[in-house]
Protein backbone atom coordinates (compact mmCIF):
# COMPACT_ATOMS: atom_id res chain seq x y z
CA UNK A 1 0.00 0.00 0.00
CA UNK A 2 3.19 2.28 0.76
CA UNK A 3 4.57 1.77 -2.20
CA UNK A 4 1.20 2.19 -4.34
CA UNK A 5 0.79 5.76 -2.52
CA UNK A 6 4.10 6.73 -3.45
CA UNK A 7 3.81 5.83 -7.13
CA UNK A 8 0.27 8.01 -6.84
CA UNK A 9 2.07 10.65 -5.25
CA UNK A 10 4.94 10.84 -7.69
CA UNK A 11 2.87 10.21 -10.77
CA UNK A 12 0.93 13.41 -8.97
CA UNK A 13 3.67 14.99 -9.18
CA UNK A 14 5.18 14.38 -12.32
CA UNK A 15 1.73 15.30 -13.67
CA UNK A 16 2.05 19.53 -12.16
CA UNK A 17 5.68 19.40 -13.36
CA UNK A 18 4.69 19.05 -16.64
CA UNK A 19 1.62 21.70 -16.35
CA UNK A 20 4.11 24.46 -15.19
CA UNK A 21 6.35 23.67 -18.14
CA UNK A 22 3.06 23.34 -20.81
CA UNK A 23 2.03 27.07 -18.92
CA UNK A 24 5.20 28.26 -18.89
CA UNK A 25 5.47 27.15 -22.92
CA UNK A 26 1.75 28.48 -24.02
CA UNK A 27 2.67 31.89 -22.40
CA UNK A 28 5.35 32.34 -24.41
CA UNK A 29 3.55 31.36 -27.30
CA UNK A 30 -0.10 33.32 -27.03
CA UNK A 31 2.69 36.51 -26.56
CA UNK A 32 4.05 35.74 -29.95
CA UNK A 33 0.68 34.82 -31.67
CA UNK A 34 -0.92 37.99 -30.47
CA UNK A 35 2.07 39.93 -32.11
CA UNK A 36 2.84 37.71 -34.76
CA UNK A 37 0.17 39.69 -37.14
CA UNK A 38 1.41 43.13 -36.30
CA UNK A 39 3.41 44.02 -39.42
CA UNK A 40 4.00 41.99 -42.81
CA UNK A 41 6.21 39.19 -44.18
CA UNK A 42 9.32 38.82 -43.86
CA UNK A 43 11.68 38.16 -47.02
CA UNK A 44 12.55 34.76 -46.14
CA UNK A 45 9.01 33.84 -45.46
CA UNK A 46 7.94 35.31 -49.01
CA UNK A 47 10.92 32.96 -50.23
CA UNK A 48 9.25 29.59 -48.41
CA UNK A 49 5.51 30.54 -49.51
CA UNK A 50 6.66 30.76 -52.68
CA UNK A 51 8.73 27.38 -52.69
CA UNK A 52 5.89 25.91 -50.86
CA UNK A 53 3.75 26.29 -54.18
CA UNK A 54 6.60 24.48 -56.37
CA UNK A 55 6.56 21.74 -53.73
CA UNK A 56 9.97 19.07 -54.14
CA UNK A 57 12.34 17.25 -52.67
CA UNK A 58 14.81 19.71 -52.76
CA UNK A 59 15.79 23.61 -52.81
CA UNK A 60 18.69 25.49 -54.02
CA UNK A 61 18.58 27.42 -50.65
CA UNK A 62 17.60 24.41 -48.24
CA UNK A 63 15.99 21.07 -48.12
CA UNK A 64 12.89 20.37 -48.84
CA UNK A 65 10.82 20.14 -45.08
CA UNK A 66 10.30 23.76 -44.57
CA UNK A 67 8.63 24.73 -47.53
CA UNK A 68 5.91 21.49 -46.80
CA UNK A 69 5.50 22.76 -43.74
CA UNK A 70 4.70 26.25 -44.95
CA UNK A 71 2.63 24.05 -47.96
CA UNK A 72 0.22 22.60 -45.40
CA UNK A 73 -0.28 26.20 -43.52
CA UNK A 74 -1.21 28.10 -46.56
CA UNK A 75 -3.48 24.94 -46.98
CA UNK A 76 -5.06 25.34 -43.33
CA UNK A 77 -5.18 29.00 -43.26
CA UNK A 78 -4.36 31.03 -46.33
CA UNK A 79 -2.22 33.71 -46.91
CA UNK A 80 -2.02 34.50 -43.25
CA UNK A 81 0.95 35.74 -40.76
CA UNK A 82 -0.02 34.36 -37.69
CA UNK A 83 -1.17 31.01 -39.01
CA UNK A 84 2.45 30.93 -40.95
CA UNK A 85 4.46 31.81 -38.13
CA UNK A 86 2.00 29.26 -35.69
CA UNK A 87 4.28 26.55 -36.52
CA UNK A 88 7.41 28.47 -35.70
CA UNK A 89 5.97 29.06 -32.51
CA UNK A 90 4.51 25.49 -31.60
CA UNK A 91 8.32 24.35 -32.46
CA UNK A 92 9.75 26.96 -29.65
CA UNK A 93 6.84 26.06 -27.56
CA UNK A 94 7.54 22.31 -27.71
CA UNK A 95 12.13 23.02 -26.71
CA UNK A 96 10.55 25.01 -24.06
CA UNK A 97 9.11 21.98 -22.99
CA UNK A 98 11.63 19.30 -23.99
CA UNK A 99 14.03 21.27 -22.51
CA UNK A 100 11.98 21.09 -19.03
CA UNK A 101 11.67 17.68 -19.45
CA UNK A 102 15.94 16.89 -20.40
CA UNK A 103 16.19 18.44 -16.39
CA UNK A 104 13.73 15.84 -14.97
CA UNK A 105 15.28 12.99 -16.79
CA UNK A 106 18.34 14.36 -15.25
CA UNK A 107 17.28 14.36 -11.63
CA UNK A 108 15.84 17.96 -11.32
CA UNK A 109 12.95 18.79 -8.99
CA UNK A 110 10.32 21.33 -10.22
CA UNK A 111 12.47 24.39 -9.14
CA UNK A 112 15.24 22.62 -11.96
CA UNK A 113 12.51 22.25 -15.10
CA UNK A 114 10.90 25.62 -14.45
CA UNK A 115 14.96 27.21 -14.07
CA UNK A 116 15.16 25.38 -17.38
CA UNK A 117 12.18 25.97 -19.23
CA UNK A 118 12.40 29.80 -18.68
CA UNK A 119 16.38 30.33 -19.26
CA UNK A 120 15.84 28.74 -22.85
CA UNK A 121 12.09 30.81 -23.23
CA UNK A 122 14.33 34.09 -22.58
CA UNK A 123 17.45 33.46 -24.70
CA UNK A 124 18.34 35.88 -27.25
CA UNK A 125 17.98 33.24 -30.39
CA UNK A 126 14.97 31.27 -29.76
CA UNK A 127 12.89 34.33 -28.76
CA UNK A 128 13.79 35.31 -32.84
CA UNK A 129 13.14 32.24 -34.21
CA UNK A 130 9.93 32.00 -32.57
CA UNK A 131 9.27 35.83 -34.44
CA UNK A 132 9.48 34.83 -38.52
CA UNK A 133 9.07 31.64 -39.91
CA UNK A 134 12.50 30.18 -40.73
CA UNK A 135 13.87 26.80 -41.26
CA UNK A 136 16.39 27.36 -38.23
CA UNK A 137 13.48 27.59 -35.93
CA UNK A 138 12.66 23.78 -36.52
CA UNK A 139 16.62 22.42 -36.92
CA UNK A 140 16.76 23.97 -33.22
CA UNK A 141 13.21 21.40 -32.33
CA UNK A 142 15.02 18.76 -33.78
CA UNK A 143 18.76 19.07 -32.82
CA UNK A 144 16.87 19.50 -29.09
CA UNK A 145 15.16 16.57 -29.50
CA UNK A 146 18.28 14.77 -30.55
CA UNK A 147 19.42 15.71 -27.14
CA UNK A 148 16.57 14.85 -25.23
CA UNK A 149 16.83 11.46 -26.73
CA UNK A 150 20.07 10.65 -26.15
CA UNK A 151 19.90 11.66 -22.66
CA UNK A 152 16.60 9.07 -22.41
CA UNK A 153 18.85 6.34 -23.94
CA UNK A 154 22.12 7.04 -21.60
CA UNK A 155 19.46 7.06 -18.64
CA UNK A 156 17.27 3.96 -19.62
CA UNK A 157 20.64 2.00 -21.56
CA UNK A 158 17.60 1.08 -23.62
CA UNK A 159 19.24 1.13 -26.94
CA UNK A 160 15.81 1.12 -28.77
CA UNK A 161 16.00 5.09 -28.27
CA UNK A 162 17.84 5.01 -31.21
CA UNK A 163 15.02 4.83 -33.34
CA UNK A 164 13.79 8.16 -32.15
CA UNK A 165 17.45 9.81 -32.47
CA UNK A 166 17.67 8.05 -36.03
CA UNK A 167 14.28 9.66 -37.14
CA UNK A 168 14.58 13.10 -35.23
CA UNK A 169 18.24 13.77 -37.00
CA UNK A 170 16.50 12.21 -40.37
CA UNK A 171 14.00 14.98 -40.01
CA UNK A 172 17.01 17.44 -39.40
CA UNK A 173 18.95 16.61 -42.66
CA UNK A 174 15.40 16.94 -44.48
CA UNK A 175 15.69 20.86 -42.58
CA UNK A 176 18.94 22.06 -42.45
CA UNK A 177 22.45 20.76 -43.85
CA UNK A 178 23.81 22.03 -41.43
CA UNK A 179 22.99 19.47 -38.37
CA UNK A 180 26.24 17.28 -39.69
CA UNK A 181 28.16 19.22 -37.32
CA UNK A 182 25.94 18.48 -34.87
CA UNK A 183 25.62 15.02 -35.99
CA UNK A 184 29.67 14.54 -36.19
CA UNK A 185 29.47 15.96 -31.99
CA UNK A 186 27.09 12.46 -31.73
CA UNK A 187 29.75 10.79 -33.09
CA UNK A 188 32.56 11.81 -30.98
CA UNK A 189 30.48 11.05 -28.15
CA UNK A 190 29.77 7.95 -29.06
CA UNK A 191 33.04 6.81 -30.00
CA UNK A 192 35.26 8.51 -26.78
CA UNK A 193 32.99 7.73 -24.08
CA UNK A 194 31.28 4.22 -22.63
CA UNK A 195 28.00 5.10 -25.21
CA UNK A 196 30.70 3.24 -27.56
CA UNK A 197 28.84 0.19 -26.28
CA UNK A 198 25.88 1.11 -28.78
CA UNK A 199 27.95 0.51 -31.83
CA UNK A 200 27.41 -3.37 -31.67
CA UNK A 201 23.79 -2.62 -31.33
CA UNK A 202 21.40 -3.27 -34.13
CA UNK A 203 18.81 -0.04 -32.80
CA UNK A 204 21.66 1.83 -33.63
CA UNK A 205 21.99 0.61 -36.96
CA UNK A 206 18.46 0.74 -37.41
CA UNK A 207 18.68 4.60 -36.26
CA UNK A 208 20.73 4.89 -39.48
CA UNK A 209 18.99 3.29 -41.42
CA UNK A 210 15.91 5.39 -40.64
CA UNK A 211 17.99 8.59 -41.29
CA UNK A 212 18.90 7.63 -44.53
CA UNK A 213 16.10 6.49 -45.48
CA UNK A 214 13.94 9.79 -44.28
CA UNK A 215 17.11 11.84 -45.95
CA UNK A 216 17.44 9.87 -49.42
CA UNK A 217 14.86 11.57 -51.62
CA UNK A 218 16.64 15.33 -50.49
CA UNK A 219 20.18 13.20 -51.45
CA UNK A 220 18.60 12.03 -54.88
CA UNK A 221 17.50 15.39 -55.97
CA UNK A 222 21.08 16.75 -55.05
CA UNK A 223 22.42 14.47 -57.29
CA UNK A 224 20.05 15.48 -60.17
CA UNK A 225 21.24 19.34 -59.63
CA UNK A 226 24.86 18.67 -59.24
CA UNK A 227 24.71 19.56 -55.24
CA UNK A 228 23.74 23.23 -56.43
CA UNK A 229 22.39 23.69 -52.36
CA UNK A 230 26.14 22.49 -51.57
CA UNK A 231 27.48 25.70 -54.13
CA UNK A 232 25.21 27.88 -53.01
CA UNK A 233 26.27 27.56 -49.07
CA UNK A 234 29.96 27.91 -50.51
CA UNK A 235 29.07 30.98 -52.13
CA UNK A 236 27.25 32.38 -48.83
CA UNK A 237 29.52 31.59 -46.34
CA UNK A 238 32.38 33.24 -47.92
CA UNK A 239 29.78 36.22 -48.35
CA UNK A 240 29.52 36.08 -44.89
CA UNK A 241 32.80 36.19 -43.85
CA UNK A 242 33.34 38.76 -46.17
CA UNK A 243 30.92 40.96 -44.99
CA UNK A 244 31.85 40.30 -41.23
CA UNK A 245 29.02 38.31 -40.49
CA UNK A 246 31.02 35.78 -38.56
CA UNK A 247 32.28 37.84 -36.30
CA UNK A 248 31.27 37.90 -32.46
CA UNK A 249 31.21 34.34 -32.41
CA UNK A 250 32.34 33.86 -28.99
CA UNK A 251 30.65 36.68 -27.50
CA UNK A 252 27.28 36.10 -28.63
CA UNK A 253 27.55 32.26 -27.46
CA UNK A 254 27.21 34.23 -24.17
CA UNK A 255 24.56 37.26 -25.05
CA UNK A 256 22.55 35.87 -27.46
CA UNK A 257 22.22 31.80 -28.06
CA UNK A 258 21.45 31.59 -24.10
CA UNK A 259 20.25 34.24 -21.77
CA UNK A 260 23.36 36.24 -20.29
CA UNK A 261 21.80 35.50 -16.57
CA UNK A 262 21.80 31.68 -17.79
CA UNK A 263 25.59 31.61 -18.68
CA UNK A 264 26.33 30.41 -15.27
CA UNK A 265 23.99 27.46 -16.02
CA UNK A 266 25.49 25.87 -19.20
CA UNK A 267 28.95 26.28 -17.96
CA UNK A 268 28.48 24.10 -15.01
CA UNK A 269 26.22 21.84 -17.20
CA UNK A 270 28.94 21.35 -19.97
CA UNK A 271 31.30 20.72 -16.97
CA UNK A 272 28.90 18.09 -15.17
CA UNK A 273 28.36 16.81 -18.37
CA UNK A 274 32.04 15.63 -18.79
CA UNK A 275 32.33 14.92 -15.58
CA UNK A 276 29.89 12.43 -15.59
CA UNK A 277 30.16 9.17 -17.06
CA UNK A 278 26.85 8.42 -17.83
CA UNK A 279 26.07 11.05 -19.90
CA UNK A 280 29.87 12.53 -20.87
CA UNK A 281 28.73 12.19 -24.75
CA UNK A 282 26.13 14.99 -24.44
CA UNK A 283 29.21 17.29 -23.72
CA UNK A 284 31.10 15.84 -27.17
CA UNK A 285 28.17 17.19 -28.35
CA UNK A 286 28.06 20.50 -27.78
CA UNK A 287 32.20 20.65 -27.52
CA UNK A 288 32.63 19.40 -30.95
CA UNK A 289 30.08 21.10 -33.35
CA UNK A 290 31.17 24.73 -31.58
CA UNK A 291 35.05 24.40 -32.18
CA UNK A 292 33.74 23.23 -36.03
CA UNK A 293 31.79 25.98 -36.73
CA UNK A 294 33.89 28.62 -35.04
CA UNK A 295 36.52 26.73 -37.47
CA UNK A 296 35.39 27.47 -40.18
CA UNK A 297 33.65 31.00 -38.94
CA UNK A 298 30.02 29.87 -38.69
CA UNK A 299 27.69 32.33 -37.66
CA UNK A 300 27.22 32.13 -33.92
CA UNK A 301 23.51 31.41 -33.93
CA UNK A 302 24.34 27.90 -35.76
CA UNK A 303 25.16 26.42 -32.55
CA UNK A 304 22.06 27.80 -30.34
CA UNK A 305 20.44 24.76 -30.30
CA UNK A 306 23.10 22.92 -28.22
CA UNK A 307 22.60 24.87 -25.18
CA UNK A 308 18.99 23.94 -23.72
CA UNK A 309 20.51 20.49 -22.31
CA UNK A 310 23.64 22.21 -20.99
CA UNK A 311 21.06 24.51 -19.15
CA UNK A 312 19.33 21.36 -17.87
CA UNK A 313 22.21 20.00 -16.33
CA UNK A 314 22.94 22.82 -15.05
CA UNK A 315 19.95 23.88 -13.54
CA UNK A 316 19.84 20.29 -11.46
CA UNK A 317 23.63 20.59 -10.41
CA UNK A 318 22.78 24.56 -8.91
CA UNK A 319 19.49 23.40 -7.42
CA UNK A 320 20.86 20.55 -5.63
CA UNK A 321 23.87 23.12 -4.49
CA UNK A 322 21.19 25.71 -3.27
CA UNK A 323 19.35 22.66 -1.13
CA UNK A 324 22.10 22.83 1.17
CA UNK A 325 22.65 26.28 1.38
CA UNK A 326 21.17 29.12 4.22
CA UNK A 327 17.44 29.96 2.94
CA UNK A 328 18.91 33.82 3.18
CA UNK A 329 21.62 32.47 0.39
CA UNK A 330 19.16 29.96 -1.43
CA UNK A 331 16.22 32.51 -1.87
CA UNK A 332 18.79 35.59 -2.65
CA UNK A 333 20.49 33.49 -5.62
CA UNK A 334 17.01 32.86 -7.11
CA UNK A 335 15.73 35.97 -6.90
CA UNK A 336 18.67 37.68 -8.77
CA UNK A 337 18.50 34.42 -11.63
CA UNK A 338 15.06 35.03 -12.11
CA UNK A 339 14.72 38.98 -12.27
CA UNK A 340 18.16 38.42 -14.47
CA UNK A 341 16.24 35.97 -16.99
CA UNK A 342 12.89 38.37 -17.21
CA UNK A 343 15.12 41.73 -17.33
CA UNK A 344 17.17 40.02 -20.47
CA UNK A 345 14.13 38.21 -21.90
CA UNK A 346 12.04 41.17 -21.49
CA UNK A 347 14.64 43.29 -23.74
CA UNK A 348 15.00 40.54 -26.08
CA UNK A 349 11.31 40.92 -26.53
CA UNK A 350 10.90 44.26 -27.04
CA UNK A 351 13.78 44.43 -29.85
CA UNK A 352 13.05 41.68 -31.88
CA UNK A 353 9.38 41.15 -31.05
CA UNK A 354 6.67 43.09 -33.05
CA UNK A 355 5.40 44.26 -30.13
CA UNK A 356 4.02 47.36 -31.38
CA UNK A 357 2.30 48.35 -34.12
CA UNK A 358 3.70 52.08 -33.33
CA UNK A 359 5.10 54.64 -31.15
CA UNK A 360 8.71 54.04 -29.15
CA UNK A 361 8.51 50.34 -28.43
CA UNK A 362 8.54 49.86 -32.53
CA UNK A 363 10.75 51.93 -33.07
CA UNK A 364 13.44 50.80 -30.75
CA UNK A 365 12.71 46.81 -32.07
CA UNK A 366 13.06 48.70 -35.41
CA UNK A 367 16.09 49.90 -34.40
CA UNK A 368 17.25 46.73 -33.29
CA UNK A 369 16.55 44.43 -36.22
CA UNK A 370 16.92 44.20 -39.35
CA UNK A 371 14.59 41.00 -39.96
CA UNK A 372 11.64 43.14 -39.04
CA UNK A 373 12.38 46.20 -40.84
CA UNK A 374 12.34 43.63 -43.92
CA UNK A 375 8.59 43.01 -42.91
CA UNK A 376 7.86 46.69 -43.97
CA UNK A 377 6.81 47.70 -48.10
CA UNK A 378 6.07 44.79 -49.74
CA UNK A 379 2.13 45.09 -50.48
CA UNK A 380 3.50 48.73 -51.38
CA UNK A 381 6.13 47.45 -54.15
CA UNK A 382 3.57 45.06 -55.73
CA UNK A 383 0.68 47.71 -56.21
CA UNK A 384 3.43 49.84 -57.30
CA UNK A 385 4.41 47.80 -59.82
CA UNK A 386 0.37 46.93 -60.67
CA UNK A 387 0.36 50.93 -61.30
CA UNK A 388 3.19 50.89 -63.36
CA UNK A 389 1.64 47.23 -65.57
CA UNK A 390 -1.47 49.25 -65.98
CA UNK A 391 0.03 52.81 -66.74
CA UNK A 392 2.00 50.80 -70.21
CA UNK A 393 0.32 50.78 -73.68
CA UNK A 394 -2.27 47.50 -74.64
CA UNK A 395 0.73 46.19 -77.18
CA UNK A 396 3.44 46.31 -74.21
CA UNK A 397 0.71 45.37 -71.20
CA UNK A 398 -0.25 42.39 -72.99
CA UNK A 399 3.11 40.71 -73.01
CA UNK A 400 4.45 42.07 -69.84
CA UNK A 401 7.05 40.03 -67.27
CA UNK A 402 8.12 41.17 -64.31
CA UNK A 403 12.07 40.59 -63.69
CA UNK A 404 13.08 40.92 -59.83
CA UNK A 405 15.99 40.87 -57.57
CA UNK A 406 15.76 39.09 -53.99
CA UNK A 407 13.89 36.50 -53.34
CA UNK A 408 11.92 38.31 -50.92
CA UNK A 409 10.43 40.53 -54.12
CA UNK A 410 10.21 37.86 -56.09
CA UNK A 411 8.43 35.44 -53.25
CA UNK A 412 6.11 39.26 -52.87
CA UNK A 413 5.30 39.30 -56.84
CA UNK A 414 4.58 35.77 -56.64
CA UNK A 415 2.40 35.71 -53.35
CA UNK A 416 1.14 38.97 -53.25
CA UNK A 417 0.63 40.16 -57.10
CA UNK A 418 -2.81 37.50 -57.90
CA UNK A 419 -4.68 39.94 -55.93
CA UNK A 420 -3.32 42.59 -58.71
CA UNK A 421 -3.84 40.10 -61.67
CA UNK A 422 0.41 39.97 -62.42
CA UNK A 423 1.88 37.45 -63.76
CA UNK A 424 4.75 35.27 -61.79
CA UNK A 425 7.92 36.74 -61.50
CA UNK A 426 10.90 36.13 -63.33
CA UNK A 427 14.39 35.18 -60.91
CA UNK A 428 17.64 34.55 -61.48
CA UNK A 429 17.55 33.70 -57.21
CA UNK A 430 17.71 30.53 -55.88
CA UNK A 431 15.49 27.66 -56.69
CA UNK A 432 13.51 30.82 -59.28
CA UNK A 433 16.41 29.97 -61.55
CA UNK A 434 15.41 26.24 -61.59
CA UNK A 435 11.28 27.76 -62.67
CA UNK A 436 13.00 29.44 -65.89
CA UNK A 437 11.67 32.35 -67.99
CA UNK A 438 8.16 31.65 -69.42
CA UNK A 439 7.52 29.79 -72.23
CA UNK A 440 5.96 32.55 -73.63
CA UNK A 441 8.32 35.33 -73.87
CA UNK A 442 8.02 38.20 -72.26
CA UNK A 443 8.36 41.40 -74.69
CA UNK A 444 8.17 43.91 -71.81
CA UNK A 445 9.68 44.01 -68.68
CA UNK A 446 9.06 45.34 -65.03
CA UNK A 447 12.22 45.74 -63.66
CA UNK A 448 12.54 45.55 -59.80
CA UNK A 449 16.12 45.34 -57.89
CA UNK A 450 18.71 45.86 -60.08
CA UNK A 451 21.06 48.85 -60.79
CA UNK A 452 20.15 51.23 -64.21
CA UNK A 453 23.64 50.18 -65.09
CA UNK A 454 23.71 46.94 -64.90
CA UNK A 455 20.17 46.84 -67.05
CA UNK A 456 21.47 49.07 -69.77
CA UNK A 457 24.36 46.74 -70.44
CA UNK A 458 22.10 43.73 -70.20
CA UNK A 459 18.53 44.49 -71.84
CA UNK A 460 17.40 47.00 -74.34
CA UNK A 461 15.31 50.24 -73.97
CA UNK A 462 15.23 50.91 -70.23
CA UNK A 463 13.65 53.67 -68.34
CA UNK A 464 13.12 55.22 -64.98
CA UNK A 465 9.03 54.19 -64.19
CA UNK A 466 8.68 54.18 -60.41
CA UNK A 467 10.39 54.06 -57.13
CA UNK A 468 10.09 51.52 -54.74
CA UNK A 469 9.72 52.03 -51.20
CA UNK A 470 7.41 51.98 -48.12
CA UNK A 471 5.18 54.68 -46.60
CA UNK A 472 6.49 54.66 -42.88
CA UNK A 473 9.45 55.75 -44.14
CA UNK A 474 11.23 52.76 -42.67
CA UNK A 475 14.80 52.00 -44.06
CA UNK A 476 15.40 48.28 -45.64
CA UNK A 477 17.43 46.81 -48.34
CA UNK A 478 14.74 47.18 -50.95
CA UNK A 479 14.30 50.86 -50.40
CA UNK A 480 17.83 51.94 -49.83
CA UNK A 481 19.76 49.29 -52.03
CA UNK A 482 17.08 48.78 -54.78
CA UNK A 483 14.91 52.37 -54.95
CA UNK A 484 14.09 52.29 -58.75
CA UNK A 485 11.53 50.65 -60.52
CA UNK A 486 12.35 50.50 -64.61
CA UNK A 487 10.70 49.51 -68.01
CA UNK A 488 12.90 47.55 -70.24
CA UNK A 489 12.73 45.37 -73.08
CA UNK A 490 13.92 41.77 -73.53
CA UNK A 491 17.85 40.87 -72.89
CA UNK A 492 20.04 41.93 -75.50
CA UNK A 493 21.10 38.08 -75.73
CA UNK A 494 18.23 36.83 -76.11
CA UNK A 495 16.31 34.71 -72.84
CA UNK A 496 18.47 31.15 -73.70
CA UNK A 497 22.12 33.01 -73.82
CA UNK A 498 21.26 35.51 -71.28
CA UNK A 499 19.52 32.93 -68.66
CA UNK A 500 22.34 30.14 -68.90
CA UNK A 501 25.00 32.11 -66.81
CA UNK A 502 23.08 34.03 -64.63
CA UNK A 503 22.12 32.10 -61.45
CA UNK A 504 22.66 33.89 -58.54
CA UNK A 505 22.82 32.82 -54.71
CA UNK A 506 20.76 34.74 -52.36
Amino acid sequence: MLLVAADRSLAVATRRDTAFLLAIAASFALIHILAGGRYGFDRDELQFLSDARHLDWGFVAYPPFTPFIEHISFSLFGLSLVGLRLFSVLAWAIVIVVSGLMARDLGGNRLAQVTTALSVGLSGVPIILATVFQYTSFAYLWWTLVCWFTIRLLKSEDPRWWIAIGTAIGLGLLTKYSIVFFIAGLLAGLTLTHARRYLRSKWLWYGVAIALFLFLPNIVWLIRHDFVSYHMLQQIHARDVGQGRADGYWTYQFLMDVNPFAVPLWIVGLLAFFRSSRYRMIGWMYVLPVVLFWINKGRFYYVAEAYPALVAMGSVVAVRWLTVRSAYVRYGVEAVLFAGLVFCGGYFFAGWVPLASSGPLRDFALSKSADLREEFGWDELVKTVAGIRDSLPADQSSNVGIFVGNYGEAGAIENLGPAYHLPPPISLTNSFYLRTYPEQQPSTLIVVGWSQRWLDAEFTSCRLAGHNGNSLGIHNEESDDSPDIFVCGPPRKGWPEFWRTRQRFS
